[in-house]
């Protein structure tokens, strides 16, 4: 059986919003990605990092949370939307990052908006990138919502007769006024969590160390 130690730990990061932020809280807990993974004519998916005992996989925000939960990687950062998404019993999120702030929230066009609220409907057709999370929100307010699976363009959905209604992360809420929405409900706010796998967090103590300096660092900043 190979050594666990043997092989440097997989850190998983997400394309997208969190990232910028996301470095220097890595830095500041000794992750240092190589210079190649700010090139931006770089395709490469893994990077060594300025210590050997690490390297980084850099994927789909989604797809972080699948590598570390089935052990493709030890280590990852994700919203807590994608945690609460996919629910996967072997992951673990000891840190909140304090990055990457912004809610999920339920949107619907102006015109009408709020007048047939989620209490008052049996069903509704609801366009999300997040099923998971939709159906349960909405079953606890005594709807059935039939999802539609988007992985973008939300917005356009109602106008389109997709759907009613959508749900989607939102910031300042500038994209949804501009696509002739408003935001009625939130479900949750979200921020960026560190995650591990939990099996690699019992059984390689490098783990354990590195989720130690993540944790000091937040608790530092917070002060």
């Amino acid at each position: 059986m190979t050594d666990p130690v043997s092989r440097p730990l997989t850190f998983a990061v997400p394309k997208g919003r969190i990232l910028d932020e996301a470095l220097p809280v890595m830095a500041r807990a000794g992750v240092v990605p190589e210079s190649a993974f700010h090139d931006k004519a770089d395709r490469s998916l893994s990077f060594n990092c300025e210590d050997p005992a690490l390297r980084l996989i850099r994927v789909r925000a989604f797809d972080v949370a699948t590598f570390v939960a089935f052990g493709a990687a030890d280590v990852g950062i994700v919203g807590s939307d994608v945690i609460e998404e996919f629910n996967y019993s072997e992951l673990y999120a000891p840190v909140d990052l304090d990055i990457g702030h912004c809610r999920l929230s339920v949107a619907e066009p102006v015109e009408g908006a709020g007048a047939a609220g989620p209490y008052n409907a049996s069903h509704l057709r609801v366009a999300t990138k997040y099923p998971g999370i939709t159906k349960r929100w909405f079953e606890a307010a005594g709807v059935q919502a039939e999802c539609i699976k988007l992985n973008g363009a939300m917005e356009l959905a109602p106008s389109l007769g997709l759907s009613g209604r959508i749900v989607d992360l939102v910031s300042t809420g500038k994209t949804l006024a501009q696509n002739g929405l408003k935001e009625t409900q939130v479900i949750m706010q979200v921020s960026a969590r560190l995650i591990v796998n939990r099996v690699a967090l019992k059984t390689d103590p490098r783990v354990a160390a590195l989720v130690e300096r993540f944790r000091a660092n937040a608790e530092k900043e917070a002060a």
